[in-house]
């Protein structure tokens, strides 16, 4: 096999997670297996997502694929570069201080109220974890 293009294209945790779970119905479908160690590979990727307090650990799932032009479009006026995008979607920030961590210089590049709008759109377009896992995740880091 030879690659073509090396990271002509970046996906988020939710394209990736739904990716894997349609194959793995798709084999199930057929009622075939995939090698050893991809079932492993698919195995253990799918249950890293659903592992708490990750956000594809809700379910059903709060948002799909097609999530991600919304939220695109919406944090398009804040210039917002590529990766610190893909990391809002992925780890999907509930307060300022995760937010801090996703983009970067965040403080010398958006005002307080401003990063208050970030957080309200990412809220809005992919929803807020429920509130005992929050309360869960400051206990454990208090």
């Amino acid at each position: 096999m030879k690659i073509l293009e090396a990271q002509s294209a970046v996906l988020t945790n939710v394209e990736v997670y739904t990716f894997l779970s349609d194959q793995e119905k798709q084999y199930e479908k057929e009622n075939r297996k995939g090698p050893a160690n991809l079932e492993t590979l698919r195995k253990e990727v799918l249950q890293y997502f659903e592992a708490s307090p990750g956000p594809l650990s809700q379910k059903p799932l709060p948002y799909d694929p097609a999530a991600i032009p919304t939220l695109f479009k919406k944090l398009r006026q804040y210039q917002i570069s590529k990766g610190e995008f893909i990391m809002m979607f992925n780890v999907r920030p509930t307060s300022i201080p995760v937010l801090n961590t996703v983009i970067e210089d965040m403080e010398e590049r958006f005002s307080e109220e401003k990063q208050n709008e970030i957080l309200g759109i990412i809220t809005e377009v992919l929803g807020q974890f429920p509130e005992e896992e929050e309360n869960g995740e400051e206990d454990g880091a208090a």
